[in-house]
């Protein structure tokens, strides 16, 4: 049977998994409006992760005897319209992620559950994967910024980007 504090804190991110999820889909939106496809996708692609991510804690949480509880998923605000200035908010966002996860780990140390500790380390060894991802997609956005031939050609290449359902645990 999971500890309390530990299913407590299990349910709080897997709350702020499906958050990411919601907020994604609200910047996918964004490339919409602005027809570039291939950023599209490439929100397409995270929104299937973090619903990965979260079903895969929810499974773990019922596989330990555990029980989750969901809470209101807050309106995620975006603190601009333009790519550079999403993808800096996609960058702070994976790493208050980050910051999360760490966080239910102390829990899972905290309460001596070795198997959770176990479990969490693909989490965080794929918010490392997040972070550098959404850090190259802003680093190359900077480098060619104004140059709308070089964003198309971006969003081309973005096109590419296919989800692989992770094997979590």
């Amino acid at each position: 049977m999971m500890n309390e504090k530990l299913q407590q804190a299990f349910s709080k991110q897997i709350n702020a998994e499906l958050y990411s999820e919601y907020l994604y889909l609200i910047m996918r939106d964004v490339f919409k409006e602005l027809n570039l496809e291939g950023f599209v996708n490439w929100f397409d692609v995270q929104v299937q992760e973090e619903r990965a991510h979260a079903m895969g804690l929810i499974n773990y949480v019922y596989q330990r005897g555990g029980c989750v509880e969901y809470s209101a998923i807050d309106l995620p605000k975006l603190n601009g319209r333009n790519p550079i200035e999403v993808f800096e908010q996609v960058l702070s966002h994976e790493q208050f992620v980050t910051s999360k996860i760490n966080e239910l780990f102390d829990v899972a140390v905290e309460v001596k559950d070795r198997a959770s500790q176990n479990f969490l380390n693909w989490y965080i060894n794929e918010q490392v994967e997040e972070e550098e991802s959404a850090c190259n997609v802003l680093t190359t956005l900077k480098l060619i910024e104004g140059d709308k031939y070089a964003l198309l050609m971006f969003d081309k290449e973005l096109s590419a980007r296919t989800f692989t359902a992770p094997v979590i645990g």
